[in-house]
């Protein structure tokens, strides 16, 4: 980003998870400064060795450290009392606002709530089917009102469900943990991790504010994916299980609530992005050819 020149940027990361993670190692080669929260000593620690200030939350001055920053990335989910940021570090935020450049809130496409397989977009009214999906439907208004407020421009990113390295259906199939569920009707969208990290950047860059779903082209049912991760892996296929009567846990269970297409069109068109892994099968493709090496 072309930041004030007397001040090197600053991006403090709320919650500074798997995606947040992906976005760094893409600006400090740049020159910029993170500092990442935790609540945990070992992660912590991967911070530090990865070239991110860790701040462990509860022990650590985050007033200090947020006041310093000239962008803010949120990636906290909200908890049964809400938006974690808003409602324990409010006041460090009120005084940190007058210079934060940019402030993003990672949110999700559960917001939208089920659409029986159709299309949605930043304009599909907001109808969650989840507990979480109703979490984050308020999160997004807090965060909307705390941006009129107290004056910084807003970015909500809507991710879609999120794969990449470490985090996709190879590690299940090779422990033979892997299940194609199959639910008539039922599609999901997705987004690799790097896919999210230049959406990110290209939302600093530009000063983005607004709502983008962030997705790739191509949603599909569940059962497709791990077909696919199976036979790029050449090991035989899971065996196809009705949904009805599948043992799941509740949490399980509930990502199968929603079936919808999300539309990214926003997304290229007003960040300028050109997705590197378009759709499922050349994402796995490159994180099968990641895993030879």
């Amino acid at each position: 980003m072309e930041a004030n020149r007397m001040t090197r940027p600053h991006l403090f990361s709320f919650g500074h998870g798997y995606s947040a993670q992906a976005l760094a190692r893409h600006l400090l080669p740049r020159g910029w400064t993170i500092t990442g929260t935790t609540r945990t000593p070992a992660k912590a620690q991967e911070f530090e060795a990865a070239g991110v200030r860790p701040l462990l939350l509860g022990q650590d001055a985050v007033p200090a450290d947020l006041c310093g920053a000239t962008h803010l990335l949120v990636s906290a989910a909200p908890d049964a009392e809400g938006d974690p940021m808003l409602r324990d570090w409010h006041s460090a935020l009120r005084a940190a606002a007058p210079q934060l450049q940019w402030v993003g809130y990672l949110s999700t496409t559960g917001v939208y709530g089920d659409h029986h397989g159709g299309w949605v977009d930043e304009d599909t009214p907001l109808t969650p089917a989840t507990r979480r999906g109703i979490a984050r439907v308020q999160a997004e208004a807090d965060w909307q009102e705390a941006a009129r407020t107290l004056g910084f421009p807003l970015a909500i990113f809507r991710l879609a469900g999120i794969y990449g390295p470490g985090r996709g259906p190879f590690a299940k199939l090779r422990a033979g943990t892997a299940r194609r569920i199959v639910k008539p009707g039922q599609v999901f969208s997705r987004i690799h991790v790097e896919d999210i990290a230049q959406v990110l950047e290209a939302g600093i860059d530009r000063r983005s504010q607004g709502i983008f779903n962030v997705c790739d082209d191509l949603p599909v049912p569940p059962e497709e994916v791990i077909g696919y991760a199976a036979e790029l892996l050449g090991l035989p296929l899971p065996p196809a299980e009705d949904f009805a009567p599948a043992e799941m846990t509740p949490m399980a269970r509930s990502f199968y609530a929603e079936s919808k297409r999300v539309r990214n069109d926003r997304m290229k068109r007003e960040l300028g992005i050109t997705l590197l892994y378009p759709d499922y099968r050349s994402g796995l493709r490159a994180l099968r050819a990641g895993m030879r090496r």
